[in-house]
């Protein structure tokens, strides 16, 4: 006798990462001895640096392996604070951090702590692949709001308002933006706020994680700092995984109102009970110690972000907007789409074209329809310049092969 044990309804509401899928499918044909030039992954090709790994070592050998407050060590969360001072004027008490298994599991906890069915959270497009499905795992309702190139990739006040219900409980905002590497302006970030000022009910989520990230002049700009107003509804999350090549450290934190920390550490206590007491030591040196590593990998990705534009525009029926931080180029193949391959298959739409440069020329890379943004791929600039480069020359040859 076969007995049927569902799982839970959240889990049949939501889908694995696309970026995740596409790391397999990669794994997988590398597996079969295919050379493929990976494309797809969102993570520093550098190692972390090395007072950073120290920190972690002379933790470890200091017997620091213990539990370790949920809200982090007093260590962590002082750097934290003076972090979000310096960079944007931001003061913060220990009572209003969090820390977590990264900046990802800090941002699901927020939304469990807030939403219940029915609620809903406007998420811009194209969007972090993973925002929607988070608040759908928590019983929210995401509502996408279509921000075009026209925009900059960016939500307009006027798309914000007409958004905005009473069900309203978040606004997510990620700047600079994966996929697209935008940022708000400080004009803009304002007018966005006027419209929140009138809406008390909704809070603001600002995913910061490549806030370093950056190839502009000044720094890039946190909601938080530009309209003061709105600071008890605005829930800051970062971390350091992207700025110090640190992903496996799996170390990332929110700043924002007292209570809704609270909660979400309330959660944490039952979850994890706190994060690596030794990444949370490697992080806290990443934070205050030397920053020349962050400025001189953001050279680096400066100089390939530009041969990558370059290269890519020059391709035929491609066309790429330069982002102003993160390390990602959202493509338009747009002007691909409804021609041909050499062996007369149709390319469609853009989960197509992305299988075309696949199975082609071995060129890794996610459809933009992952991202809320069809007629798009994404390609991730975190590599080195000659994977990059030969990338790009197969990228356009598989173009100049599509027929009309």
């Amino acid at each position: 006798m076969t007995i049927d044990r569902p799982t839970a309804a959240r889990v049949g509401r939501i889908k694995p990462s696309p970026s995740t899928a596409a790391a397999q499918r990669v794994r997988e044909l590398k597996s079969q001895g295919l050379t493929i030039l990976d494309l797809t992954v969102g993570e520093p090709d550098f190692d972390t640096p090395d007072h950073v790994k120290a920190a972690a070592i002379r933790a470890i050998e200091a017997g620091e392996t213990k539990y370790t407050p949920v809200n982090g060590t007093p260590a962590l969360r002082a750097a934290i604070i003076e972090k979000l001072r310096t960079r944007h004027g931001l003061e913060y008490t220990d009572r209003q951090i969090t820390v977590g298994g990264g900046a990802k599991q800090v941002i699901f906890l927020a939304l469990t702590a807030t939403l219940d069915e029915g609620d809903e959270v406007i998420v811009p497009a194209p969007y972090w692949v993973s925002y929607p499905d988070m608040v759908r795992a928590n019983d929210g309702t995401p509502v996408i709001v279509p921000c075009p190139a026209a925009d900059g990739f960016k939500l307009t006040p006027e798309r914000l308002r007409a958004a905005l219900t009473d069900r309203t409980r978040w606004v997510i905002l990620n700047t600079p933006g994966n996929p697209t590497g935008s940022a708000y302006t400080d004009e803009e970030l304002r007018a966005l706020a006027a419209v929140l000022l009138d809406h008390p009910q909704v809070r603001v989520l600002t995913d910061e994680i490549y806030d370093e990230i950056w190839y502009e002049e000044g720094q890039s700009r946190s909601l938080a700092s530009v309209e003061p107003r709105l600071a008890d509804r605005v829930f800051l999350t970062n971390g350091v995984s992207k700025s110090y090549a640190m992903t496996g450290w799996r170390l990332g934190y929110g700043v924002g109102p007292a209570d809704l920390v609270t909660a979400i550490n309330t959660l944490q206590s039952q979850i994890s009970s706190c994060p690596s007491s030794i990444s949370q030591a490697a992080a806290a040196a990443a934070l205050t110690g030397p920053q020349q590593f962050v400025t001189d990998t953001v050279r680096v990705y400066r100089s390939r972000r530009d041969a990558t534009v370059k290269l890519l525009d020059d391709a035929p029926h491609l066309s790429v907007t330069s982002p102003a931080g993160g390390f990602y180029l959202l493509v338009d193949c747009s002007a691909a789409l409804g021609r041909r391959t050499p062996d007369g298959q149709l390319i469609e739409n853009d989960e197509q074209f992305a299988l075309h440069l696949l199975d082609s020329r071995q060129v890794a890379v996610i459809h933009g329809s992952a991202y809320g943004a069809p007629g798009y791929f994404r390609i991730s600039f975190a590599t080195s310049t000659e994977v990059l480069t030969e990338a790009c020359e197969r990228i356009a040859a598989a173009c100049a092969d599509l027929t009309a």
